[in-house]
């Protein structure tokens, strides 16, 4: 008779990954870890390759169970609200300040990848009103010598892996008094990643606007 496979040696799937993101989110936004921590365990989530691989990720939460270790099937769904607002032509690749300023704000369609150049000088991106072409973008910001600063709204995710060398390269909340939400497991996703030399790269999340009707892919 043929041993039935050990179930933590077979793939992973995006859904089983999805299902723990979606547990980590949960666990920050009660209190239970950190937002350093939740950058650290997103990133194991997202190169995991097998189910077993997973487990660990939450095995210190509540409600961590990993879908394909209980052989459950996964629901379909729906694709939730905040992916209204992907889809539309392109803004923009590039956003650079030499010795000067440059700002992108209001209603734009963030790039799949979008590069950040300040140099004596400032950038600042602001993402509360804006679209996406993809689910996925990525900013590279570099700073030498001056600042890059992003706002990003609460209601998408958000992972920053940079550098700062004699510099700064963070990430910080801004809730003015109130309590910033946590994205749903199907919002945008923005990774901004890049280098500040003697300068720095601020990422700023902050309360998402009231969102009444978004505008058109366009």
């Amino acid at each position: 008779m043929t041993d039935l496979p050990d179930r933590k040696q077979l793939r992973a799937s995006d859904a089983d990954r999805e299902h723990v993101a979606r547990i980590l989110h949960q666990a920050m936004g009660e209190g239970r870890i950190t937002l350093a921590e939740l950058e650290e365990r997103l990133d194991a989530v997202y190169s995991a390759k097998t189910l077993g691989e997973l487990e660990p990720v939450t095995a210190d939460l509540p409600d961590a169970g990993v879908p394909g270790l209980a052989v459950q099937p996964t629901p379909s769904r729906q694709p939730a609200a905040p992916d209204s607002r992907v889809g539309g032509t392109p803004g923009s690749t590039t956003s650079i300040a030499v010795m000067s300023g440059a700002d992108r704000k209001g209603v734009w369609v963030v790039p799949p990848q979008h590069t950040s150049f300040a140099f004596w000088g400032g950038v600042e991106i602001d993402l509360r009103h804006a679209r996406f072409a993809e689910r996925t973008s990525t900013i590279t910001a570099v700073a030498i010598m001056g600042g890059v600063d992003i706002v990003v709204p609460d209601d998408i995710i958000v992972e920053v892996n940079g550098v700062g060398f004699m510099g700064a390269f963070e990430s910080r909340d801004k809730a003015r008094g109130k309590q910033l939400r946590q994205p749903g497991p199907d919002a945008p996703v923005v990774k901004v990643n890049g280098l500040a030399f003697w300068g720095a790269v601020t990422v700023i999340r902050k309360p998402a606007p009231e969102r009444r009707g978004l505008p058109p892919a366009t």
